[in-house]
């Protein structure tokens, strides 16, 4: 089918009105880019940050969303044989595929992190939305919350059957989120694992020790509402509410290898939540507040030689090892679906804490008929 010159989606022109369905233009068709049709787009924190310029000036006009799922229409000439991106080669019109949070690095031979794999870590890493292309005409880069979607093929990854499109969205940006650093610092069998906030990302960190068969898993709140959901619903193997245990950070010191913190606040306990590591153990932060972490005193450090590093989303080949063990293990994200054209009520859900843990939108509805955009 031909591609359209323009696409039709949710825009935001400020940090403050709510989005309007409107056109845009999308980037100039190049030869190893690849389009799709959007039949699902999850809804992410980063959003609302980008939205509302909190972590900095938003280059508006912007369509935000990066969590994508489609159905490939277009794909350019050079596609299938990109050296950068073998995946890529497999990829056919028709194919069902899906976009996370970056869409573009230089995957240049003298970039460390690019040579690497390691293209989430690239000084010019570009997200898939509120970007700029390095085309002649600095384009910009658009996300999913629109009727199409168009961008390199290297960041483009085909969807095993095995994973439902709505419950594959999160997984392209929440879930690699969690599962890199579960991967990278050797989260499996004999490992203890602590995951600080059981929210969007939380939950699916607790889902993914489970699937790589980490000996114990322990979800951290700030208090006991949500300890069901994670011991019966998730299947942790403790939970700890730190508003709610005064004596927590004793009670539990030197029991964690891993802690992987998606908590976005500058007041977290941090000092008590390193005491829950053992000696040489990591610290990932993956939430990403717009003000300062708290302070750490050295002897935090110190005294167990912990670590304290951070996490962000994941490269392409994490992507594909975490997409094939969700197909193996059926690793599926808790979502509630929405229609694409109730995205402004979605989003002020989820920044009042609604979402139980990830809202999906619906570009078609359950019926297979087009949803009045």
């Amino acid at each position: 089918m031909p591609s359209p010159e323009t696409y039709h989606g949710w825009v935001a022109h400020n940090a403050t009105d709510p989005l309007t369905y409107t056109t845009f233009t999308p980037k100039p068709f190049h030869s190893t880019d690849i389009e799709i049709k959007v039949s699902n787009c999850g809804i992410c924190g980063t959003d609302i940050h980008t939205l509302s310029s909190g972590w900095g000036p938003t280059d508006y006009p912007c369509v935000v969303g990066h969590e994508i799922i489609g159905t490939v229409t277009r794909i350019g000439a050079d596609v299938p044989t990109l050296r950068s991106s073998p995946a890529s080669r497999d990829i056919r019109v028709g194919d069902r595929v899906g976009v996370g949070a970056q869409s573009g690095s230089c995957l240049k031979a003298e970039c460390e992190a690019c040579a690497d794999g390691r293209e989430n870590y690239c000084s010019r890493i570009m997200g898939t939305y509120n970007g700029r292309y390095p085309d002649e005409g600095k384009s910009k880069s658009y996300g999913g919350f629109a009727e199409y979607w168009r961008g390199p093929a290297h960041f483009v990854f085909k969807i095993p059957d095995a994973l439902p499109s709505a419950e594959a969205a999160p997984l392209l940006c929440a879930g690699v989120t969690m599962f890199s650093p579960l991967r990278k610092y050797g989260a499996g069998p004999g490992k203890s694992v602590g995951i600080i906030g059981i929210g969007g990302l939380g939950h699916l960190g607790i889902l993914f020790a489970k699937a790589l068969g980490c000996g114990r898993v322990v979800g951290i709140s700030r208090t006991s509402g949500k300890r069901n959901d994670t011991l019966e619903g998730l299947g942790a193997d403790a939970f700890v509410a730190t508003d709610e245990e005064p004596k927590w950070a004793r009670a539990y010191s030197r029991s964690l290898d891993l802690i992987i913190c998606t908590v976005s606040s500058p007041e977290m306990p941090l000092s008590g939540y390193l005491r829950l590591l053992k000696t040489d153990g990591v610290f990932v932060q993956v939430g990403a507040p717009e003000q300062p972490l708290p302070p750490v005193m050295a002897f935090s450090l110190i005294q167990k030689g912990v670590k304290i590093t951070g996490s962000n989303i994941g490269s392409t080949e994490d992507i594909r090892e975490m997409l094939k063990l969700a197909a193996e293990k059926r690793v599926l994200p808790w979502i509630q679906k929405r229609a694409m054209k109730d995205v402004n009520v979605a989003l002020k859900d989820l920044h009042a804490g609604e979402a139980r843990y990830r809202y999906v939108l619906l570009n078609e509805m359950e019926t297979g008929t087009q949803a009045k955009l």
